[in-house]
């Protein structure tokens, strides 16, 4: 049983949108988080390849090729390694009251997924530190950070995997992209085969049920949008940002 408990969760389901406004109003609700935290479920328009924050986007990614493609690039706030966002579902938790530990941080929102999972009828489990596995397989990566008291903690939850397409938008070395190599990766990932929109509605009701929450579902305020806005054309979607490493 999760021994945090909340009165009240803030929902918001923001829609498909850009790695770079995807990622604004992260911070955005970071900063203006109160005593409820918030669940944010949204997904990715077009399909974008995001950089933890200490990674170089050059080194991690055939920028050149996303390019041609029309594929979205953006650096995180979190850490961790290049992730493409396709055939997903994708959250952020957000919470001024969580535990201070890493692992029990983790393990805290993690109950939240794995719920999710065991109610669309996976055998669900956690593998530290920010994994969730469902039969070897990994099926949920997760990213922290923390700032001011606040934890943000986003992560993904895999709906359908193509790991070619994974493969020709990430710099990957040479040896790595045999036929084998690829067959080892699909034999260690996991796409649930589900509609975001069943998985976003029972991620609402696992949410509920793990922090013993009522839930408010909103839209996002006008300020919160207006300070997307600014947000993601000064940073997000900037070279200075994306290209800093």
């Amino acid at each position: 049983m999760n021994r945090f408990e909340f009165t009240k969760i803030r929902v918001l389901e923001t829609g498909h949108n850009s790695g770079s406004w995807n990622m604004a109003l992260d911070e955005v609700l970071m900063n203006g988080v109160g005593e409820t935290p918030i669940l944010k479920i949204y997904g990715w328009k077009p399909s974008c390849v995001s950089i933890g924050y200490f990674q170089s986007m050059n080194e991690e990614v055939n920028v050149e090729k996303c390019k041609q493609v029309g594929i979205d690039c953006v650096r995180r706030i979190t850490g961790g390694g290049a992730v493409f966002h396709e055939s997903e579902l994708t959250y952020s938790f957000i919470s001024r009251n969580y535990p201070q530990s890493i692992m029990q941080s983790y393990e805290m929102v993690c109950e939240m997924l794995i719920l999710t999972l065991k109610k669309l009828g996976f055998d669900a489990k956690f593998s530290p530190l920010n994994d969730i596995i469902v039969g070897g397989r990994k099926v949920c990566g997760n990213a922290q950070t923390r700032k001011n008291g606040v934890m943000l903690q986003h992560g993904t939850m895999l709906l359908g995997v193509d790991v070619e397409k994974m493969f020709s938008l990430l710099k990957v070395p040479k040896e790595k992209i045999s036929d084998k190599a690829i067959e080892d990766v699909k034999q260690r990932v996991f796409g649930i085969g589900k509609k975001f929109d069943l998985v976003a509605n029972t991620l609402k009701d696992s949410a509920s049920d793990t922090f013993s929450a009522d839930l408010s579902v909103e839209d996002i305020t006008e300020e919160e949008e207006a300070a997307t806005k600014v947000l993601d054309l000064e940073k997000y979607a900037s070279k200075e940002w994306n290209f800093k490493r």
